[in-house]
């Protein structure tokens, strides 16, 4: 969402950083660039303006240490002010209140509030193992009852049983009521909505508040929809109270002024953001980590926690065993693949990863797209198992019957197989001899900058046990390394625990990062 305000102002914090020193005149040039990027980007003009202006004192009347050059200063400083206006720290569902504590959802139809309440359901459920009952208020929307029903059979989570004829008002209390019975720990309450805001609307909202008293009201809103959205959280805020937002379809390619502005126009804050239609495809708002990713400086936290989460940690013990012992056949290079799919694919991990945005362009530019990852899985999929084990076996009537079978050419084949050469003389090298192999020390010295002690197979730190003050740590280390600067490149991550493809050496063609990466063109 953030990608043409990222590189609007990756250029102009650029063009300040490589000066030896700043004048006046030049913080005034870059922040009425800054000023045109964010106002292009859709943010609120008072949201801007006043942006703007805390920028400039601040960088104006800045004491310049003498490590660092004004230009960075000027970037620390855009950074706070960006973390600032998107409010500061998390905040996520607040759930400290007596059982059952009740969550109501409202906003416009059409904004995601059904999909959105089961996501929430689910996210309750599988994360904080809570006993959820999700309640639909919804009698306008034809079926709108039964689409939630199905999505709590679809994620397991309880569902009030339908009554026809009840109106939304006696539904929240039957709701509560039925929770409370039940022993469910949170009641959601998903109620209707309309096309626009209008009077019935805000009255029925209000009933239903004075009869179910929620604990959190969060208003779900459309990404997309720019600026109308900061005129919705407004006026929901004045009629009912909003306690939070929730923002959909952040993975959709808006301009982002609405996830911009929401916090500094309504004083509410951001709590979660759908970046996707899959249940689980729902984050915490965390500002300092967006603000990153805006600045080009990559989020390694957010990418360790989706790694946690995406990772089966016994196929990573067993994934690492069998490369200490320098083996890595083609089923291993499919769970890699599939590995990274789950992880957001390609453009997600180089979106996270500091000074590495600028690299999915000439992917791009290169052919690399995340498609390319299902045409390697379905190549390997054509295989026999005896092929998979031993490349080796695969000679010209093989590769034809393989191309046959996955839709591909020879051409694709070959060049698949000598991707699994390079990754496996890597591992070799890496799960040689001498002090526990290259992979081990790696893995364990960033386990011990991090503090994680030892983990999952050889010295890899067990990312189910990491807590956020680790994960915040390791963010830190990063910066310390000079890698939370727009621009730096990412050495000797190592390869992620759950092991991405060979994250810590060259990219054939493309001047860092990732060996042996799927049909990356090599040098000339």
């Amino acid at each position: 969402m953030f990608e043409n305000l990222q590189d609007r102002l990756g250029s102009i914090l650029n063009g300040l950083t490589g000066r030896g020193a700043l004048s006046e005149a030049d913080v005034s040039a870059a922040l009425r660039e800054v000023r045109r990027a964010l106002l292009e980007a859709d943010v609120a003009l008072d949201v801007v303006r006043s942006f703007t202006d805390r920028v400039r004192e601040k960088a104006v009347g800045a004491e310049i240490l003498k490590s660092i050059k004004p230009g960075q200063m000027v970037v620390k400083i855009v950074h706070d002010e960006l973390v600032e206006m998107l409010g500061g720290e998390g905040v996520g569902i607040d759930l400290h209140a007596p059982a059952p504590v009740v969550v109501m959802m409202v906003g416009l139809q059409g904004s995601g509030k059904t999909t959105t309440t089961a996501k929430i359901a689910n996210r309750l459920s599988t994360r904080d193992k809570k006993k959820v009952l999700m309640a639909s208020l919804d009698t306008r929307r034809p079926a709108a009852q039964e689409q939630l029903r199905q999505l709590g059979a679809q994620t397991n989570i309880d569902t009030l049983p339908i009554i026809a004829g009840q109106s939304p008002t006696d539904i929240a209390a039957r709701a509560v009521q039925a929770a409370k019975l039940g022993g469910h720990d949170v009641v959601i309450l998903d109620t209707a909505g309309r096309t626009h805001i209008d009077e019935p609307l805000m009255v029925e909202m209000a009933d239903i508040k004075k009869r179910s008293i929620p604990h959190e009201i969060l208003l779900v809103a459309d990404s997309l929809t720019g600026q109308d959205a900061v005129n919705l959280a407004r006026n929901f805020d004045e009629r009912v109270g909003i306690t939070g937002l929730v923002l959909t379809r952040m993975d959709g390619d808006g301009r982002g002024g609405a996830a911009l502005s929401m916090r500094a126009v309504t004083g509410k804050p951001i709590k979660l953001i759908g970046v996707g239609e899959k249940m689980s495809e729902l984050e915490e708002f965390h500002p300092r980590r967006i603000a990153d990713r805006i600045l080009g400086m990559g989020d390694i936290v957010s990418l360790v926690e989706r790694a946690a989460e995406n990772i089966d940690a016994e196929k990573a013990a067993a994934m690492a065993a069998k490369m200490a012992k320098g083996k890595f056949d083609l089923n291993d290079l499919a769970d890699q693949l599939r590995q990274m799919q789950k992880m957001g694919g390609m453009g997600g991990i180089m979106g996270m990863m500091p000074g590495m945005a600028g690299m999915k362009d000439k992917m791009a530019a290169a052919g690399l797209d995340d498609k390319l990852f299902g045409r390697q899985i379905a190549i390997i999929q054509s295989m026999t198992k005896a092929e998979r084990a031993n490349p080796d076996l695969l000679k010209h009537s093989r590769k034809k019957r393989i191309a046959a079978g996955s839709g591909t050419d020879a051409a694709a084949i070959n060049k698949l197989l000598k991707m699994h050469r390079q990754m496996a003389d890597m591992m070799k090298m890496m799960g040689g001899k001498g002090k526990g192999g290259m992979m081990k020390q790696m893995m364990s010295g960033l386990a011990g900058k991090m503090g994680l002690g030892g983990g999952m197979g050889g010295g890899m730190p067990d990312l189910s046990n990491i807590d956020p003050k680790q994960l915040e740590a390791l963010q830190k280390q990063a910066e310390a390394a000079g890698l939370g600067k727009p621009g730096a490149g990412m050495p000797g991550l190592g390869g992620l625990p759950g092991g991405l493809p060979g994250l810590g050496a060259k990219l054939p063609g493309l001047g860092g990062g990732f060996p042996g990466l799927p049909g990356l063109p090599k040098k000339k």
